[in-house]
C-alpha cells in the first residue's frame, strides 16, 4: 500500500513537472520571449527607425509618401528626406539610410552606380523602361533631333542659347552636359533651377507659345498635361530607349529591417508606371502628394493588405 501511495506521489509530480515546462515558454527569467513585431514565419521588425532619402522630382515625389506610408503600416517610423542625387546615393551606400526611391539605371546615374555599387543592393524596379530627353513644345515643329541645335541662331536668340534645366545634382544634367559636348553646341549653355522652376517656365513659355528646351522624362505629368515632344538623340547620351527607376538599398538592409526588405519586395512586383501615372496625375489635379498616397491605398486595399499581411503590427 505505501508502496502504491510513494509511487502514485512520484507519478504526480513528474506530470506537474512536464506540465510546467509545457506552459512556461519563457527564458531563465521566466519572461515571454519577444518577436519584436515578427510574423508567425519569423519575420521581425528590426530595426524600426528608417531614412529614406528622395530626389524632388516627380516620381518619386510621387511614390515615396506611399512607400513610407506602407512600412508605417507594419510598424516602422520613416523619415522620407528630401536630398540631391549625389547625397540620396552617399547615404545609402553608407549605411546612414536604408534604401532609396529613385535610382535611375545605367544611364542616368552610371556615375554614381560606377562609385557605388559595390556598397549598394538593387532591390528592382518601379519602372522598367523611363526615357530621358531634351524636349520641347510640339509647335516648334523644326526641332526634332539634338542635332538641329547645331549652329541654329535663330533658335539660340529666342532662348537666349540656354536649355532650362532642373537641379545641378541630377543625371539628366550630367546627360546634357555631355550632350552639349557630344553634339558640338558650343554656343548653348545649361542653366539650374529646380524641377518645379523649370516646369513652371515651361508652362509660361508655352502659353504664349514661345520656344523653350528643357531635360524632360517619363514618366511625367507634363507630357498629360502638354503637347511636347523629345528630341530625337542619335548618340545614345540619355540612354536609348530608357533607363529603369528602381529601389535601391544598403547591403545591411535585409538584415537590419527584414519585414521593411519583404515589405519592397512585394511593392516592387506590384507598382508599375500605370500606377504612378495615376499618383502624378492626382498630384498635378491638385492633391498633396501624402494625400494622393493615402486615397490611393483607400482605393487599393488589396494591395496594401498583400504588401503587408503576414508582417509587424
Amino acid at each position: 500500500m505505501i508502496k502504491n501511495v510513494k509511487l502514485f506521489s512520484f507519478i504526480s509530480v513528474l506530470a506537474l513537472v512536464m506540465l510546467l515546462a509545457a506552459c512556461g515558454g519563457g527564458d531563465e527569467d521566466g519572461a515571454g520571449s519577444e518577436d519584436n513585431g515578427g510574423d508567425s514565419d519569423g519575420t521581425e521588425l528590426g530595426e524600426t527607425s528608417l531614412t529614406v532619402p528622395y530626389v524632388a522630382w516627380a516620381g518619386a515625389l510621387a511614390r515615396t509618401p506611399l512607400v513610407k506610408q506602407v512600412l508605417e503600416e507594419v510598424g516602422y517610423d520613416v523619415n522620407d528626406t528630401q536630398v540631391e542625387a549625389g547625397a540620396m546615393w552617399s547615404s545609402v551606400a553608407s549605411g546612414d539610410a536604408a534604401f532609396m526611391t529613385a535610382s535611375w539605371l545605367p544611364a542616368t546615374h552610371q556615375s554614381y552606380w560606377e562609385q557605388y555599387e559595390d556598397d549598394v543592393e538593387v532591390l528592382g524596379n518601379f519602372v522598367d523602361q523611363a526615357p530621358l530627353a531634351l524636349t520641347v513644345p510640339s509647335y516648334m515643329e523644326d526641332v526634332n533631333s539634338i542635332e538641329d541645335l547645331q549652329g541654329n541662331e535663330e533658335l539660340g536668340e529666342s532662348v537666349d542659347w540656354t536649355i532650362t534645366g532642373i537641379d545641378s545634382g541630377a543625371g539628366i544634367m550630367q546627360n546634357t552636359e555631355t550632350a552639349l559636348e557630344e553634339y558640338d553646341l558650343d554656343n548653348w549653355t545649361l542653366q539650374s533651377s529646380s524641377e518645379a522652376a523649370m516646369l513652371s517656365e515651361l508652362q509660361s513659355r508655352m502659353a504664349d507659345e514661345e520656344p523653350i528646351i528643357v531635360p524632360l522624362w517619363q514618366p511625367h505629368w507634363a507630357f498629360a498635361e502638354l503637347d511636347l515632344k523629345m528630341l530625337e538623340d542619335p548618340l545614345e547620351i540619355y540612354g536609348g530607349d530608357g533607363d529603369e527607376i528602381g529601389a535601391v538599398a544598403s547591403t545591411t538592409f535585409a538584415e537590419d529591417s527584414p519585414a521593411a526588405y519583404e515589405v519592397m519586395q512585394r511593392f516592387l512586383e506590384d507598382y508599375d508606371q500605370e500606377m504612378e501615372n495615376e499618383l502624378l496625375v492626382a498630384i498635378n489635379d491638385g492633391a498633396s502628394e501624402e494625400d494622393a498616397a493615402s486615397q490611393f491605398l483607400e482605393d487599393n486595399p488589396d494591395l496594401l493588405e498583400k504588401w503587408t499581411e503576414g508582417l509587424g503590427e
